[in-house]
Parts: C-alpha cells; sequence; structure tokens
C-alpha cells in the first residue's frame, strides 16, 4: 500500500496543473446541475490507480460518490466498466481529465508488470523496475509495479547504493568504489554495475552484495552465474524487452531489471461517458 498523504499531495498536484485558479469551462454548466458518469476502458487493463482517483474527486468535490466496478489488481477487458460517478456535474467534468491521465497511466504501467511477471513464472527471477520513471510520478509508478507483480528496484538515490562506470572512473577502480562505499553506509547492499567478466571477477573480488550485469549475452550471463557460484545475487540488465526476458531469467540470474516497466508506457485508453440530470 502507498502512504494515503503521499496519494493526497499528488491528487492536488495534478489539479493545481489541470484546474489552477478554476475550471472555466465548467461555469457554462448551472450550478446545481446533477450527472451519472461512467469510466468505461477501451483496452484489456490491469485496474490500477483507485486511490489516486478517489482523492482527486475529493478534493474538486467530496459530495461526489465513486463506486467501482472493478478492483484494484483485476484485469479489466476492453468495454468493462471500471467505476460509475455521481453529483455535482461540474464537480465531475472538473476532476474528469486529472484522474483518467493518472488511472490510464498506472493502469498501463501494472499492466506491462503483470505479462513480465508472467513471463518469468517458474525460473526463481523476480522482474525489477528502474528509476527510468515519469518524473513526478516515481512513488505512484513504483505502486503499480508491485500491484502488477514485479519488484521495486531502490526507490532513489538515497536508499541503495549502486556503483556505475561513472563513479568507478571517479573512484580509480571496482575496489575502491566498493570500499568506499562500506563506509557510506555499512548496511545497504552495495551493488556494482559490470560490463565485461573481468569486471565480474573484480566485483567478486571486492565482495559487492549485487552485480549488475550490463547487456551480457545470454552466453555471458550464464558464464558470470557459473563465475559467481553463490557469493552475490546477480542482476541482468540492458534492453530487455517480452521476447528476450525469460531466456535472460533461465540463465540462473537473481533479478532481471526493465525499464520499460515505467519508461516506455503506452497510457491505457479510458473514456467517460456522462448522463446529466
Amino acid at each position: 500500500m502507498i502512504d494515503h498523504l503521499i496519494v493526497e499531495d499528488d491528487a492536488r498536484r495534478f489539479l493545481a496543473e489541470d484546474v489552477g485558479s478554476g475550471d472555466l469551462t465548467a461555469l457554462v454548466i448551472p450550478e446545481g446541475k446533477q450527472a451519472n458518469a461512467t469510466l468505461i476502458t477501451r483496452d484489456l487493463v490491469l485496474v490500477c490507480g483507485q486511490a489516486w482517483v478517489e482523492a482527486i474527486f475529493t478534493e474538486v468535490d467530496a459530495s461526489i460518490q465513486v463506486c467501482w466496478q472493478k478492483n484494484e489488481g483485476e484485469w479489466a477487458s476492453a468495454n468493462d466498466v471500471i467505476c460509475t460517478f455521481s453529483g455535482s456535474a461540474r464537480g465531475i467534468l472538473t476532476a474528469e481529465r486529472a484522474a483518467l491521465n493518472v488511472m490510464q497511466t498506472l493502469s498501463a504501467t501494472a499492466s506491462v508488470a503483470a505479462r513480465y511477471a508472467k513471463a518469468v513464472e517458474g525460473t526463481g527471477a523476480v522482474v525489477l523496475d528502474t528509476r527510468k520513471t515519469l518524473p513526478g510520478l516515481r512513488l505512484a509508478q513504483k505502486y503499480a509495479v508491485l500491484c502488477g507483480g514485479c519488484t521495486n528496484h531502490r526507490v532513489g538515490l538515497y536508499d541503495g547504493i549502486l556503483i556505475k562506470e561513472n563513479h568507478i572512473m571517479a573512484a580509480g577502480s571496482i575496489q575502491l568504489a566498493v570500499d568506499a562505499a562500506r563506509q557510506i553506509d555499512s548496511i545497504v547492499p552495495v551493488e556494482v554495475e559490470v560490463e565485461t567478466i573481468d569486471e565480474v571477477k573484480q566485483a567478486l573480488q571486492a565482495k559487492a552484495d549485487i552485480l549488475l550485469l550490463d547487456n551480457f549475452t545470454l552466453q555471458q550471463l550464464k558464464q558470470a552465474v557459473e563465475l559467481n557460484g553463490g557469493q552475490a545475487k546477480l542482476e541482468a540488465s540492458g534492453n530487455v524487452d517480452l521476447t528476450m526476458v525469460r531466456k535472460i531469467a533461465n540463465t540462473g540470474v537473481n533479478y532481471v531489471s526493465v525499464g520499460a516497466l515505467t519508461k516506455n508506457i503506452d497510457a491505457i485508453d479510458l473514456s467517460l461517458r456522462v448522463d446529466f440530470q
């Protein structure tokens, strides 16, 4: 679950962006006009983002009633009704765009994550997300990844150590970089990005906790797994898609990180039908 205070803050930000000082167009609707609205998906989708939708409508008009026909994390087929709204016509139309924007994005993220999770079932490997998220939606998209059945990598730069090529060059070597990281925090696992089998050996000698195997071939991944012998956790990364993820998982790595879970998202097509009373 995500903190409701984060969701409420997101809702206010989304509305500030879209509504600003007020919805001018909504003023053409008589003030007391009531409406019923139906939210429909045009695509097969894993429903995600209900808390944000509710927070947005509550922020606009707390009297608007939201009734869900699909549960969070439940698949909906094309043309299925996801939820209904009833209440102020002005309020429903003012909240519409912000609510649909967040749900179409989070549902798309969750749907992609579910497909990746399904693809590696039975391999023992876990699919991870990355920091390649949409600006301002980091925590929301990482929630959606969990909703889809995959796992979060570090949330940001503050809760994990991932030593990459530039860090290694600046520190002088993999060993020096790992040693420096241990001095910074002795509890947080230290992960090192490696690009060659020789760097795998160096990272293992430095006693890194996790090795990020960047753009390794399947044969190189198998070689790294054999060299590792269970010493460290192994994470495969780089241009992973649904056609390759199971083959990568079957090499014996522990994790497969996939930027596409949050970066290459095609928003779900949602439609709101409104009937005025």
